[in-house]
């Protein structure tokens, strides 16, 4: 996920994969190592909520060399200081967070941001008019990872695809399993963690797998 170049070259759907909440810096390169060569990845949201600032600054120096590697965009969540301070990719940025301009300001024309519009029309095309990169909308399933402000459904990607060329992201409990409509109705990335990270066997065959029905359903449409 580049800055001006947010699809594959298929201009299908894309992974963008968010980390757990709570990582071993030392151990997860490595898990992401494997994430990573299961299939096409557009970006990673390192997303570390409970941890000082330091701990997002180590980690996403542990992780960026990995990202870069495979050609995969490093964003910080919620940090847009921090990830100027390690030379990130961009941020994203929740609707209680930093405001977009300040966050634009220190990152730059060049970095990634994107914006939480959670299930709102409104806040969604405000981002947008903004400059957002692209805007971020769910729940769209069950999550056990955050407690979700919202819940909405894909006619909010319909709405979304057919009206703007912003990109979208779909987030909130999506797993293999539950993201076809989600990727018919027009998400640009499909935003997920435990559906990556806790599959039985392992992150790589998640990716893979995400990848094949990703292909799959383009086809079909």
């Amino acid at each position: 996920m580049a800055k001006g170049d947010t699809s594959s070259p298929a201009d299908t759907c894309r992974l963008y994969l968010i980390t757990p909440p709570v990582i071993d810096v030392a151990a997860f390169p490595a898990v992401l190592e494997q994430a990573l060569s299961g299939g096409d990845v557009a970006c990673l949201q390192l997303r570390l909520k409970d941890t000082g600032d330091e701990a997002v600054r180590d980690a996403a120096r542990a992780l960026m060399p990995v990202c870069h590697a495979h050609d995969v965009a490093l964003l910080i969540n919620d940090r847009p200081d921090l990830a100027a301070e390690v030379g990130a990719d961009g941020t994203h940025i929740g609707q209680d967070d930093w405001d977009y301009a300040d966050a634009r300001r220190i990152l730059g024309v060049d970095a990634i941001i994107g914006v939480t519009c959670h299930d709102s029309r409104h806040l969604a095309i405000e981002a947008a008019e903004k400059g957002a990169d692209y805007v971020a909308f769910g729940a769209f399933f069950p999550t056990e990872t955050k407690q979700p402000k919202s819940r909405t459904d894909p006619e909010i990607l319909e709405w979304w695809s057919g009206l703007m060329e912003v990109p979208c992201v779909a987030i909130g409990g999506i797993t293999v399993e539950n993201c076809p409509p989600l990727i018919k109705a027009g998400a640009d990335f499909l935003a997920v963690v435990g559906g990556v990270w806790n599959r039985p066997d392992g992150p790589g065959a998640a990716v893979a797998a995400f990848n094949r029905v990703v292909n799959e359903v383009s086809r079909q449409n």
